[in-house]
C-alpha cells in the first residue's frame, strides 16, 4: 500500500493493474477550464480526470448564505458518489497526479484519507517524472466499472473559522500559510484582493517542500525544515489561500514522519470573508 507518495517507477509497474486507479487531478486557478482541456490532450494511460472546482469542492456559501471560501470541502457523500464513479473501492489503490508539484493532487490526496481510505498516493515529481521515465500519455478514455467506495472515519482532523479565531486569544496552536511569500504579506492584490495573514501565521511556501527536479524532498530534510517551525504537529494548523495547497505541506509532514496536523478548509478565502476578522501584513 502507498500513502503518501509513489515514484513513477512503481506507478509503471501497476499503470494496467485493476485494483489501480490513476487520478488526473491539472487545474489552472487562473483558467478554470484549463485541467481538462490538459487532460484531454494527453493523460496517462487509464487515469480519469477530477475537476478541482467541482468534484473536489464544495458549494462557496453554505444553507445559511454564509461565503465559506473559494473551495470548501465537498459534501462527503456527493465526493464519495464521484469516487464510485472513478472506479474505486474500499481496496483500490488510489494514485493522484498533476503537473504543478503537486499541488493539487495533494488535495485529493487528502480528502482521500479524510474519507477514511488509507491506499492514496501522490505520484512523486507528476507528470513531468512520468515523461522523464520514458512512459506515454494517451488521449484514450477508458470505461471503468463502478465502484463501491464507502466513507468511513477520517484519518485527517479539521478546523473551524471558529476555532482559528479563538486561537488567536489562547496561543495553543501555530497556524502555518502555504501562500507564496508576496501573497502571506499582503503583496499581491490580483490574487488576494484583501493582503495579508491571519495574525501569527508562519509561512511555509508549499514548493519549499519538493527540490530542484520537483520531486519532494526526502525525509529527513523535510523532517528537519518542519520540526523548526513546528514542536508538534498535533498542534498545528495548515492553511494557504482557499484549503487546496495547504495539503501539500500536510502531505510532507507526513512524508517527514510528523503527522496529526489539521486543515483549516476555508483558509484565508473565508477568514476575510468577514472584515470583522483581523489581518496582519508584512513579515511575522
Amino acid at each position: 500500500m502507498h500513502q503518501t507518495l509513489i515514484s513513477a517507477a512503481d506507478l509503471t509497474a501497476h499503470i494496467d493493474d485493476p485494483a489501480w486507479v490513476v487520478v488526473d487531478c491539472r487545474h489552472d486557478l487562473m483558467n478554470l477550464a484549463a485541467g481538462r482541456g490538459a487532460y484531454a490532450s494527453g493523460h496517462l494511460p487509464g487515469a480519469v480526470f477530477a475537476d478541482i472546482e467541482t468534484v473536489l469542492s464544495g458549494a462557496k456559501n453554505g444553507a445559511d448564505g454564509v461565503f465559506l471560501g473559494r473551495h470548501p470541502l465537498p459534501d462527503k457523500d456527493a465526493l464519495a458518489e464521484a469516487l464510485r464513479d472513478f472506479g474505486i473501492d474500499d481496496t483500490t489503490q488510489v494514485v493522484a497526479y498533476d503537473a504543478h508539484g503537486g499541488m493539487f493532487a495533494a488535495r485529493l490526496w487528502w480528502l482521500l484519507r479524510w474519507l477514511g481510505h488509507e491506499a492514496v498516493a501522490v505520484l512523486d515529481g507528476g507528470m513531468a517524472a512520468w515523461e522523464a521515465a520514458g512512459q506515454p500519455l494517451t488521449t484514450e478514455v477508458r470505461t471503468r466499472p463502478r465502484g463501491s467506495f464507502s466513507v468511513r472515519a477520517p484519518f485527517v482532523p479539521t478546523v473551524t473559522v471558529r476555532e482559528v479565531l479563538d486561537n488567536l486569544e489562547s496561543g495553543k496552536r501555530i497556524v502555518i500559510d502555504a501562500r507564496a511569500a508576496d501573497r502571506y504579506r499582503g503583496e499581491n492584490e490580483t490574487i488576494d484582493p484583501v493582503g495579508g495573514h491571519i495574525p501569527g501565521a508562519k509561512n511555509r511556501f508549499f514548493k519549499d517542500n519538493l527540490g530542484p527536479d520537483g520531486r519532494f524532498k526526502d525525509a529527513a530534510q523535510l523532517r528537519e525544515e518542519l520540526g523548526a517551525l513546528i514542536d508538534d504537529p498535533a498542534a498545528a494548523i495548515m492553511q494557504c489561500g482557499s484549503g487546496v495547497t495547504a495539503c501539500h505541506n500536510l502531505l510532507a509532514l507526513e512524508v517527514a514522519g510528523l503527522p496529526g496536523a489539521a486543515l483549516y478548509p476555508g483558509s484565508w478565502s473565508e477568514w476575510v470573508g468577514d472584515p470583522a476578522r483581523p489581518v496582519a501584513k508584512g513579515a511575522n
